[in-house]
């Protein structure tokens, strides 16, 4: 089984081809194809981590869409005050399906 870890939206991420990833969004339009920075590399027992040898290795995704994360709400209140802030947040996410490992 190959599979490698990339660097894709500030986290990294364990892809195999055919895997679909939720990431950060990205600047792509929907069906094109972006290349996501490989960290590790597992081919079977082969294990590259080498920056010279991951240099040569290409994870290519193709984004399936753009999409937005649940909402979260957040409040802050102080006691006796009559201090209260309410407010709420969705995350900006593209979905990429994983198309190679080169």
């Amino acid at each position: 089984m190959v599979y490698a870890i990339v660097k894709a939206g500030g986290r990294q991420e364990k892809v195999s081809v055919g895997d679909v990833v939720v990431v950060d969004r990205l600047q792509a339009k929907t069906g094109a194809s972006v290349e996501l920075p490989a960290l590790l590399l597992v081919d079977g027992d082969k294990v590259t981590s080498a920056s010279k040898d991951l240099a040569k290795i290409k994870v290519t995704a193709e984004v399936v869409r753009d999409e937005r994360g649940p909402k979260i709400h957040i409040l802050k209140f102080k006691n006796k005050t009559g201090y209260r802030k309410r407010q709420g947040h969705r995350q900006d996410l593209t979905r990429l399906k994983v198309t190679g490992i080169k």
